[in-house]
């Protein structure tokens, strides 16, 4: 599953997190205002790709564009960045104004911060580290938490190690989404800091900041991860979570089923033979079997 974002349809930020709020990326539950399959992209953004439009037009466009097009120019430039980001770096002005229009747009559409952020992540240039937090310190009960998401997937993006305390500290924001978010991110961090904070999430109130957690600490090979998981790999508790789709369902399970490889032992081998030779859904099925010939070659 790619890492495309959504085109966000006018509906409020609120209705989008409670309609889709699970989503399985590279076996991570992550908040759909992130990562997302997009299709309409062609609808809303066939004619920009169309124009072959550079990086620097599309900086252009965020600076002076009319309002609905700013923020579509901060999607296709996120995208752009995705697909090319070396040739964007290749210019030294452009991070240095991509950062400048982050902060300066904190009055615009927020969907311009928004996908600017995602932009300055997936640049992976560090220089985005202090501009993201000083953003995220700064937030205030009105601040969009949709952009504070944006911007905490971006430090997580950012790999860079002075972003833990502030990730460790948003890990029990009272914002569910952010929380979540903040727990992903911290999946290329090391140390008892960011163990700590990844064990403390395992007894969240919501399901899938748990599940973040508990995937994350499988691939360090954290033993405390083992309940969360077997609840993860159990239908009937999926069945019990509010919200969750089909599809949902299989995604948190095939994340599970790829976590359990890292730890193994007798439940998490009984519930994943189970998925192997009984489970509904044939992905979940191979994925389960796949799991059980690595645990048992």
């Amino acid at each position: 599953m790619t890492d495309e974002l959504p085109v966000e349809e006018e509906e409020s930020p609120e209705e989008e997190r409670r309609g889709t709020p699970f989503l399985v990326l590279q076996f991570f539950i992550f908040p759909l205002a992130i990562v997302a399959v997009c299709v309409t992209v062609f609808v809303l953004f066939g004619l920009i790709a169309a124009e072959r439009k550079s990086a620097r037009d599309y900086l252009s466009e965020i600076r002076s564009g009319s309002s609905n097009t700013r923020w579509q120019a901060a999607y296709a430039l996120s995208s752009l960045v995705q697909g090319g980001g070396k040739k964007a770096l290749s210019d030294p002005r452009f991070v240095p104004e991509a950062l400048a229009l982050f902060e300066q747009s904190g009055n615009d559409d927020p969907r311009v911060r928004r996908y600017l952020a995602v932009t300055l992540g997936r640049l992976g240039d560090s220089r985005a580290v202090p501009v993201l937090s000083r953003f995220l310190e700064k937030a205030t009960p009105d601040t969009d938490s949709e952009t504070q998401i944006y911007a905490t997937w971006a430090l997580g993006a950012l790999a860079d190690s002075s972003a833990v305390p502030l990730l460790v500290r948003l890990s029990t924001s009272e914002d569910k989404g952010l929380r979540k978010t903040a727990v992903h991110s911290l999946l290329p961090f090391s140390g008892p800091e960011v163990d700590q904070a990844l064990e403390a999430a395992l007894k969240d109130s919501v399901e899938d900041v748990r599940w973040n957690a508990a995937i994350a600490l499988a691939g360090r090979k954290n033993e405390l991860a083992r309940p969360v998981l077997l609840e993860m790999l159990d239908r009937a508790h999926l069945a019990r979570v509010e919200g969750l789709t089909p599809e949902q369902r299989q995604e948190a399970l095939l994340g599970a089923v790829v976590a359990a490889r890292s730890l193994g032992g007798e439940a998490l081998d009984n519930a994943l033979s189970a998925l192997a030779d009984h489970d509904p859904d044939v992905r979940v099925r191979e994925a389960a079997q796949e799991a059980v010939r690595a645990l048992h070659p």
